[in-house]
């Protein structure tokens, strides 16, 4: 009885800490600085984006779906914006997820710097739309903080 009863806490602990870290199918993704130019406005792309949610006081983050000029790629995004006048480092993860719910990758980009007043955006992997083309929408997390989840794009 003692064994099944430490084996149930180490299971409960194990499942704790397990749900606090990466998704085991997490990939890395990829920090882009903007400075002070707005990505979405700088980009051909199609963005489309959940509310801005603050993160820490005086900065702001953003889950987005992002479609390439030409129709073709997809990928998800986290916008950081630093109102601060000091550096403020910053974790960021998204997943892509289809029209039918299905998952189609999670990407976590590592604690970085965004600079004092300036833009930067974690960029999962950039996908190509298969033989069916299906709305893809993005949702994720900033600092920690839950973003939503963006409109398809």
């Amino acid at each position: 009885m003692r064994a099944k009863r430490t084996i149930a806490v180490i299971t409960a602990l194990l499942g704790l800490s397990l749900a606090t870290a990466a998704p085991a199918s997490a990939a890395a993704g990829s920090w882009v600085s903007y400075g002070n130019r707005n990505p979405i406005t700088t980009s051909t792309a199609t963005w489309r984006c959940a509310g801005s949610e603050q993160i820490a006081p005086s900065v702001l983050a953003q889950v987005c779906a992002v479609r390439s000029a030409n129709g073709l790629y997809y990928q998800g995004a986290v916008i950081v914006r630093n109102n601060r006048s000091a550096l403020f480092s910053t974790t960021a993860q998204m997943s892509v997820i289809n029209q039918t719910d299905v998952v189609e990758g999670t990407w976590v980009c590592p604690s970085s710097g965004v600079g004092a007043n300036s833009w930067s955006v974690c960029f999962g992997r950039s996908q190509q739309q298969g033989t069916f083309a299906l709305a893809e929408r993005a949702s994720g997390y900033g600092h920690g903080w839950w973003l939503g989840v963006s409109p398809s794009v």
